[in-house]
């Protein structure tokens, strides 16, 4: 299958639903993945006459990053995109790490995005991307929830994230530049052995076939059954609901505390989705003491954040 402007057209409208006219965001690194979703959003955009701007983040790890900013802005301008460089706040940057860095620009992202009343922000992972992803959590040693990686739709700080190229490889979008004319940057980071990522990315590129075929099914088996996995944390938890509203949540106590620990832990996570409307729910090991807390049933008051957790009596009551 090839990646077509008219392909990816056809697939967005299938998927997703935006409103008339929509006002959309693309961040764009300068790398040849971002690029790429750049221009085929923006021909999408131009079919829905909406309105497109690309948020470039400089994140000021590398010396040059501001003036990779400035070049990608020219390209864009020399294009017909609008664009904006998002710059992070040297405060924000302490341990320059990958992670570090990532939650700066999704904060400074979806921040732009609010203020500017922008409700789809699309971001570039690919297949290459997901499939990173789910040999890193699962070194980790992450449950059948992380394992899942990356979702094509998500929700960040009010803001819907969608990620439309994860059923496409990186050659396939490789390909779609090299037939475009798309210019792009490589960020030298991305073969710097020192981070995790970059070292599975050298690991699967050296990898034979026999290997890569193992993982993608290892991963397809992940995603296939997935949804029956959260369609039983769902049946448990409204099983074990007493009262629930927009601001908390109460269970039966009793049930909560013999659950196993994937289970429980996955039940807390939704709860803190719903209360809070976000996707990203509190890391495993801050839920796992509030589990162990629960089983023990030697507290009475528990913030998991900003999440607070009571018990009272025979229940537990979830609260913002």
């Amino acid at each position: 299958m090839k990646l077509t402007n008219k392909e990816f057209i056809k697939n967005i409208e299938k998927k997703y639903t935006f409103e008339k006219k929509p006002s959309v965001a693309v961040a764009v690194s300068g790398g040849p993945d971002s690029m790429s979703l750049l221009f085929l959003v923006n021909a999408f955009i131009k079919y829905k006459k909406g309105n497109l701007i690309a948020l470039i983040v400089d994140h000021r790890i590398r010396k040059n990053s501001k003036e990779e900013a400035k070049f990608i802005s020219s390209y864009f301008g020399k294009n017909n995109i609008n664009s904006q460089i998002l710059t992070v706040n040297k405060d924000k940057v302490s341990k320059k790490s990958m992670n570090e860095a990532r939650n700066n620009r999704y904060n400074l992202l979806t921040d732009f995005c609010i203020k500017n009343n922008i409700l789809h922000l699309f971001i570039a992972h690919h297949k290459d991307d997901n499939l990173e992803t789910f040999l890193n959590r699962k070194i980790a040693g992450s449950d059948f929830y992380g394992l899942k990686s990356m979702s094509e739709l998500s929700f960040y700080n009010r803001v819907n994230i969608i990620r439309p190229l994860l059923n496409f490889s990186k050659q396939m979008l490789l390909d779609y530049n090299k037939k475009n004319e798309i210019e792009y940057i490589n960020d030298p980071s991305n073969f710097n052995l020192d981070y995790t990522r970059p070292t599975i990315r050298n690991f699967l590129k050296k990898s034979d076939q026999k290997i890569i075929k193992e993982i993608n099914k290892d991963f397809e088996s992940i995603l296939f059954y997935y949804p029956y996995f959260i369609q039983m944390i769902f049946e448990i938890l409204l099983k074990n609901i007493v009262k629930i509203d927009s601001k908390k949540i109460i269970v039966g106590l009793d049930n909560m505390k013999h659950l196993n620990e994937i289970t429980a832990e996955n039940i807390i996570r939704r709860i803190y989705q719903f209360l809070f409307y976000q996707s990203n729910a509190p890391r495993s090991k801050k839920i796992r003491i509030l589990i162990n807390e629960i089983k023990k049933l030697n507290f009475k008051y528990f913030n998991i954040k900003g999440m607070i957790v009571k018990k009272n009596d025979d229940f537990l009551t979830f609260s913002r």
